[in-house]
């Protein structure tokens, strides 16, 4: 199969997206509506707003302030304006995305009142917008786009046939020099160890295995098990009946490469190849988080048929569902269930599965863009002040 010539945007700081975004980042929630009002005056700017912010401390504060300083330095965001309701995180924020040489304007509403920071933010981004209209597309290299990937609504097709046509994705990404990143720590519940194993050497295995246990002793110490919750229930509908069954098709879409890392969540890779990042299973949190860390396209292998997407990284949804594909194809992107028919082999579904990751990296919408599925989730560790 040939390739396609890939373009992107290559930004100052010497990364490359795919998108080019103007959005508004509010600090905490008290701000969302100063920045879904600017947003509506500047078509073509994203909001994003989202229900933390305030009174957080210690761990789960840097968190934040590192999905939202990662949110505003993704290569596919090309300027950002910045609201909060104080001025001293609001300039952290603002501060952490400008030193990526990312284009960002700030505002606090403390003082100004929603009015006058809708207006005058509005003033901000008609500006950015203008300005990110004239940034061109150059010819990229298939190793500066980094991918990330994590599936949903999980059922015995996905570990048949979505999930491995996933992993032909991720085995050629990073043989072409490429980043990937992985996650749903929880999710490997009982193949854990198939992880462990790729791990590029001990260094790596025990950090992996720290987050892995300490992520089971949160769910433990909570006096439950994952039961009730893993499988999901519609998992259980589709016919996955132990959370094991559910790591194998998990870990099917990671592909065969070695695992060269393991990150805390929204933590930007460091090392080329398959990466492991500590994130829940949740979806939109999973995918926040690793749109913070830099990645610029995900692939979303479903069974049953998740529908999230994400404000800044397009998420492509692999299905071999037959019935997901016709009754939810407003969600799907890519539909191999003749994989499971046998119509055509693993490697010609890894041919599908890359020339829609090319056509959607040189600027083609996802299902998801398209409909407008934006989901930006904050994933909180415990409780604020």
């Amino acid at each position: 199969m040939a390739s396609q010539v890939l373009t992107g945007y290559r930004r100052e700081n010497g990364t490359v997206g795919i998108r080019n975004h103007v959005i508004i980042l509010a600090v905490d929630d008290l701000s969302n509506a100063a920045v879904e009002g600017i947003a509506a005056l500047v078509p073509g700017t994203i909001a994003l707003p989202h229900s933390y912010g305030r009174l957080q401390f210690g761990e789960d504060l840097e968190l934040t302030f590192r999905t939202l300083i990662g949110t505003g330095t993704n290569p596919n965001v090309a300027a950002a304006v910045v609201v909060g309701i104080e001025p001293t995180w609001t300039d952290r924020v603002a501060d952490g995305i400008a030193a990526a040489k990312k284009p960002v304007a700030r505002l606090s509403i403390e003082r100004n009142g929603d009015l006058n920071t809708i207006a005058e933010g509005a003033r901000m981004a008609a500006k950015l917008i203008q300005d990110a209209s004239e940034i061109q597309r150059s010819v990229v290299e298939r190793s500066e786009v980094m991918m990330s990937i994590k599936c949903g609504e999980s059922d015995t097709t996905s570990g048949l046939g979505s999930c491995p046509t996933t992993a032909q994705a991720v085995d050629r990404t990073i043989l072409a020099g490429g980043t990937v990143l992985f996650g749903e720590t929880t999710e490997l519940t009982g193949g854990e160890h198939l992880i462990a194993n790729r791990c590029i050497d001990d260094e790596v295995r025990e950090k992996f295995m720290d987050f892995f246990d300490d992520y089971l002793k949160t769910v433990e110490a909570a006096g439950v098990d994952l039961m009730g919750s893993q499988p999901t229930q519609g998992n259980i509908r589709g016919g996955l009946s132990t959370i094991e069954e559910k790591a194998m098709g998990n870990i099917a879409k990671t592909g065969s490469m070695p695992v060269v890392d393991a990150l805390e969540p929204a933590i930007a890779p460091t090392k080329r190849g398959l990466n492991f990042m500590d994130t829940s299973s949740a979806a939109a949190e999973c995918v926040t988080l690793m749109a913070a860390a830099g990645a610029v396209i995900h692939l979303f292998p479903t069974g049953q048929g998740n529908v999230i997407g994400n404000p800044i990284e397009p998420v492509i949804k692999i299905t071999a569902n037959p019935v997901t594909a016709k009754t939810m194809a407003e969600h799907i992107d890519l539909d191999v269930s003749g994989l499971i028919r046998r119509e055509y082999s693993l490697a010609e579904a890894g041919d599908r599965i890359m020339e829609l990751v090319d056509r959607t990296i040189n600027g083609r919408l996802t299902a998801a863009e398209s409909i407008g599925h934006r989901e930006y989730v904050i994933t909180k560790l415990y409780r604020s002040a």
